[in-house]
């Protein structure tokens, strides 16, 4: 059965950072295999992780429906055949884990046939790995529409301040009000320095919501994404990855019993 971890927050907080920290951990610890998913139409999960990705759901979609419309598809193939054909182009294979990038959103025309197809194919696709992680939009826009039908584990991922808190708490209500079937809902402060203020950690103890892990400001994963390098490079002993490191062993335990 597979196991879907999916990582949201606000631009800027470093959930793709984390997504990539989640993916090296899984390979460390031998779970696989693992498909990422590259949910963010502004994300670059791709170059943290250190694959090249040529295309997205997003283009093949616009292509599907660019030809639709024009009537130039292949003659004597069905439209779901055609598509299943595209998007297992544009999956990235790599011997420890998949990459898919879901793309931008949709243009102005109606793509809700595509759409349909895109969740069977991607349904089916999904089960072929024994955990997805999903760099998500703050909005969930692709989960909203099913292209991943329930979710384990959700991060939220908020820089350590009221109004980033307050931000990753109205990403988890939209979570609820979606119906997406989240299994735990987890918040993680990212980019901290130092310790946390006394008037943060009371504001933390009363929400209902539980606090995975604090991930330290790590310069060192600063100066891998300035130079373009992929964040995969961290040392093993960094404080960032040993930060999600135990972030995973404590939230993993608690998968399915709840």
């Amino acid at each position: 059965m597979t196991t879907v971890i999916a990582v949201s927050g606000k631009g800027g907080v470093g959930k793709t950072a984390m997504s990539s920290m989640v993916v090296k951990y899984l390979i460390e610890e031998g779970r696989k295999p693992i498909l990422a998913v590259d949910a963010d139409s502004n994300s670059n999960l791709d170059l943290a992780l250190g694959v090249d990705l040529e295309h997205t759901v997003g283009s093949v979609r616009e292509d599907m429906s660019v030809k639709t419309q024009k009537g130039t598809l292949p003659a004597g193939m069905a439209k779901q055949d055609i598509l299943e054909m595209q998007i297992e182009q544009a999956l990235v294979e790599t011997p420890d884990f998949d990459l898919i990038s879901m793309g931008r959103p949709e243009g102005p025309g109606c793509y809700c046939a595509i759409n349909n197809m895109l969740r069977v194919f991607l349904e089916r696709l999904n089960k072929s790995y024994e955990y997805l992680v999903v760099d998500n939009e703050a909005g969930m826009e692709h989960l909203s529409r099913r292209t991943t039908r329930g979710v384990d584990v959700l991060f939220i991922v908020s820089d350590p301040s009221r109004r980033g808190i307050a931000t990753a708490m109205r990403i988890r209500d939209l979570a609820r009000e979606m119906d997406i079937g989240v299994g735990k809902f987890y918040l993680v402060l990212s980019r901290v320095r130092g310790t946390l203020s006394e008037g943060l950690e009371k504001e933390i103890e009363g929400l209902d919501i539980e606090l995975a892990g604090v991930i330290p400001d790590d310069t060192e994963l600063a100066r891998l994404d300035e130079e373009g390098r992929p964040l995969t490079e961290l040392p093993e002993d960094s404080a960032a990855r040993t930060a999600v490191r135990e972030i995973m062993e404590k939230t993993l335990k608690n998968v399915g019993t709840g």
